[in-house]
């Protein structure tokens, strides 16, 4: 006799398969988090560490009627794909960001989502059935942010040593499954094989290991929830209990015993109040400090001073700045230097900009940049960190004073919302469109980027525009 699965199983399950977006709100958020998170990949097709990545297991391969990945020639199969799309949205950490006990980026799930789903449209027209629509990506999209950002409010996998890609393959898996038609039972069972799987630590993303496998581990989890759900359509079974089982399930082997705790149901409370990357490409406990960083920068400039007459710098901050991207000592890559609050700060300073080319080692050996470091000290302020908890406010705020070497104390600067905030949407989206249209330009020809402009920035045209359509007019 089968067990009961796990009420956390069912519950995405039923979410998925029952559960009618109705929400204006969470309908445009999701349209801009698309633009957006495509144009980050785009960027990222600029960098040789990623596009290494990408491409065929075999090369030359080419897959009827597979996926396409966006700003390249590769039409792959739907695993590998997600992966491609996944690791170049991921790459220079400018996607979207959700912060609670757990923190991640849900638009990572667009690799699997956008694969899966312009792989079956392609397969559709094919034989002669009809496509799916970019109104269907978007749907998946704002479930898949509300699992993920769901399971991420109380639950802290941080602790446990666990990376939070877990959440990106357990929601990948649940609106993948969604995408492939999966019934209530094959789509538990997909997502009992999400959480038995052998999860990523998150040695990658901390010193002495900081690497820049952080920035294609997302793409490796999407890739991985294709691949699950594709294993739960065979009709493979699952495993009800994977989460609660005495002794091997998920909670005793790699939670300390304790079951998950979950603050609101699903619906689309996620994407509403998701925070976007729009100025800076910088981890998101720091965005708020390089914006205030910025602000410093102006204030010297006018006194006719610079970042070299900085005596010492204090950050006031949150708890959860402290525990990702406080560091001393030597940054050892890029993927060191974007974690670390310090180096954003002193860079934003000493040059009044932080860019994706900012991490890279032809500016990091720039001597001012750590001799400023060494003068910069975080403490925390109960109340930023009370406040980044805070359900009604979510701010990531940080406060910054100078000390100059005449002996002048600088007024502090605080910033406790950045512009990719839900309360400063209205100022931040036109922003957010023109970094897109920014993107655009590193990888296409102005028709073409015309011709994607055309369809993108039109909700109502892109919701009915079939997926390989879309996905076409990104074809280099």
């Amino acid at each position: 006799m089968q067990s009961i699965p796990d009420q956390v199983l069912s519950d995405i399950a039923d979410y998925v398969l029952e559960f009618e977006i109705n929400s204006d709100l969470a309908l445009k958020t999701a349209h801009a988090c698309l633009i957006d998170t495509l144009g980050c990949g785009l960027e990222a097709l600029e960098y040789p560490e990623c596009t290494k990545l990408l491409g065929p297991i075999v090369p030359g391969t080419v897959v009827p009627n597979g996926a396409r990945v966006p700003g390249t020639q590769f039409q792959l199969d739907p695993i590998k794909a997600a992966f491609d799309i996944g690791a170049t949205i991921r790459w220079l950490d400018f996607n979207d960001t959700w912060l609670a006990a757990e923190w991640g980026h849900p638009s990572d799930n667009l690799g699997g989502i956008l694969a899966t789903a312009d792989w079956l449209s392609r397969t559709a027209v094919a034989t002669g059935k009809a496509p799916l629509t970019m109104r269907q990506v978007l749907d998946a999209m704002i479930m898949a942010h509300e699992i993920q950002g769901c399971l991420a409010l109380e639950n802290a996998f941080n602790q446990v040593g666990l990376d939070h890609v877990v959440l990106v393959k357990v929601a990948s898996t649940a609106v993948v499954g969604r995408l492939l038609g999966l019934d209530r039972n094959e789509l538990i069972n997909a997502i009992s094989h999400a959480w038995l799987d052998g999860q990523a630590l998150r040695t990658y993303r901390h010193a002495p290991n900081t690497g820049s496998r952080k920035s294609w581990a997302a793409g490796d989890a999407t890739s991985r929830a294709v691949r699950l759900a594709l294993i739960a359509k065979t009709g493979e079974m699952g495993y009800p209990t994977a989460l609660s089982a005495k002794e091997w399930g998920f909670y005793d082997v790699l939670f300390k015993g304790h079951a998950f705790r979950f603050q609101r149901p699903y619906g689309t409370y996620v994407m509403e109040n998701v925070l976007f990357k729009i100025s800076y490409p910088a981890e998101f406990h720091a965005q708020t400090a390089v914006e205030c960083a910025m602000t410093l920068h102006r204030q010297l400039a006018a006194r006719g001073q610079s970042a070299a007459d900085i005596e010492w710098l204090t950050i006031r901050t949150h708890q959860a700045c402290l525990r990702i991207i406080d560091k001393n000592g030597p940054l050892t890559n890029p993927a060191d230097r974007d974690h670390c609050i310090q180096y954003m700060v002193a860079v934003a300073l000493i040059f009044g900009r932080l860019s994706a080319a900012d991490y890279e080692d032809a500016i990091a050996v720039d001597s001012r940049i750590d001799a400023l470091r060494d003068r910069i000290q975080c403490v925390e302020d109960p109340a930023f960190t009370r406040d980044y908890h805070d359900p009604s406010k979510r701010s990531i705020a940080n406060a910054l004073t100078v000390r100059l070497d005449d002996g002048t104390e600088l007024s502090e600067v605080i910033c406790e919302y950045p512009i990719g905030h839900r309360r400063r949407r209205d100022e931040g989206i036109p922003i957010l469109i023109e970094k897109f249209k920014h993107n655009l330009a590193r990888r296409f020809p102005s028709k073409q980027q015309n011709r994607i402009l055309g369809v993108s920035l039109n909700l109502d045209d892109l919701c009915v525009k079939p997926v390989h359509e879309y996905v076409d007019l990104y074809v280099i």
